[in-house]
């Protein structure tokens, strides 16, 4: 919270973090958060113990760094039930852990679609993939490398809820901080997808009618059932059939027409997100992929294909990238890229060194050592090699100057 200086000419402010922030309609924020210590500080024997504890377990020298690696990120989901009075719809159709595949999941990035938070002003796509660029970057820009990098490196597009599950469940942040203790808990091989449907743990939601509409439940992936409840939450409760109702794992149980209407809510949100990128023209530089999954995502489907279509998914898949000319493309211009910033450096210090009143300093600097490391960054930059061990990397936008 800024406070104006006692001194009415005064133009200070200063800042009391006693206070929760003031709201746009002067009320204060309901959120714990902005008020929250930091543990590190407030308690910092947890944090001594926990890397030391690290430390004696996997046995590192005293001399080495204890590193805690993310090995798996669950992005959670701001839910709400309609608040017909604020002309907020509903977007609570999530149980508490959804899988989607990169096409549906990449829907949802480009939206950021979120729910009413007690702390912010309103509900929509409010996501920063969504807002005005941070930078001078075309659009599309962003999203290229996004979405090239979940696929290159495997992401899993695991997700967990916050407030609401369906109209009648309320759970803030319970089970997006319950959820990680999970997950801690289970080995790599049993979180991966492709294991968790074969085993019956994970059900996909399939787009169905509902009075005479079409409603497109597909795009919410994958959700956990019973299965998945026996098979794993049993590490962490003793009677883990207990832990969610029928009710909170099938929220259309609850209420049939907000489950709807949640599931258009997010639907119409995406095509109005994805209509943007055809506003400006930044479509032209979308990837391949990114730009079918546009077009899905406004008109429903993409050289006549839909997001069902083999073709479609295939785009989406590793081998399919890492063989694209497209991609490639993209890998040349990335050392093209090189060859060009190492070039510059080069002609940099040469000059530099060509200048007399340099001449004091060229030794200090270690110039003639700088100049001989640049030549040899110039050369493998130019390489065959250096191209090679570029595969697997997002590349460089082709539509990039620099």
């Amino acid at each position: 919270m800024l406070i104006k200086g006692a001194n009415e000419q005064s133009q200070l402010y200063f800042i009391s973090p006693s206070h929760p922030r003031i709201l746009d309609d002067n009320s204060r924020s309901k959120n714990p958060r902005y008020l929250q210590r930091s543990p590190d500080f407030s308690n910092p024997i947890d944090s001594y113990l926990a890397k030391i504890g690290t430390r004696l377990y996997k046995k590192i020298p005293a001399d080495k760094p204890v590193v805690f690696p993310i090995t798996d990120i669950l992005p959670g989901r701001r839910n709400n039930p309609s608040d017909k009075k604020a002309g907020i719809r509903p977007l609570s159709v999530y149980n508490p852990i959804h899988y989607q595949e990169f096409p549906e999941l990449f829907m949802d990035f480009i939206c950021s679609l979120t729910g009413k938070s007690p702390s912010t002003t309103g509900a929509g796509s409010e996501g920063a993939l969504t807002k005005g660029p941070f930078n001078m970057l075309i659009p599309t820009t962003d999203l290229n490398n996004a979405l090239l990098s979940y696929i290159l490196t495997g992401y899993n597009g695991f997700s967990t809820v916050a407030g609401y599950v369906g109209k009648n469940n309320r759970f803030d942040h319970d089970i997006s901080i319950l959820i990680p203790e999970l997950w801690c808990r289970m080995r790599k091989d049993e979180k991966k997808p492709k294991k968790l449907i074969q085993e019956g743990a994970l059900e996909k939601l399939n787009d169905f009618e509902y009075q005479g509409k079409k409603v497109l439940a597909s795009r919410l992936g994958y959700r956990i059932n019973r299965t998945f409840l026996f098979k794993h939450f049993g590490r962490i409760f003793e009677e883990p059939m207990s832990v969610f109702t029928d009710e909170m794992l099938k929220p259309e149980l609850q209420d049939m027409d907000d489950f709807v209407d949640g599931i258009h809510n997010i639907t119409e949100a995406q095509k109005k997100s994805a209509l943007m990128y055809f506003e400006d023209g930044s479509i032209d530089y979308a990837i391949p992929p990114l730009k079918a999954l546009l077009h899905i995502m406004v008109y429903g489907h993409y050289n006549n294909r839909t997001i069902e279509s083999s073709e479609i998914r295939n785009m989406f898949t590793r081998d399919y990238i890492l063989s694209a000319d497209w991609y490639h493309e993209r890998l040349k211009k990335k050392q093209i890229h090189e060859i060009i910033h190492w070039q510059n450096k080069i002609n940099y210090i040469e000059n530099f060194i060509k200048q007399e009143i340099n001449w004091p300093i060229n030794e200090e600097l270690k110039l003639k050592d700088k100049l001989n490391y640049s030549k040899q960054e110039l050369k493998k930059a130019k390489s065959e090699t250096y191209l090679a061990s570029l595969e697997g990397t997002i590349g460089l936008d082709v539509f990039f100057k620099g």
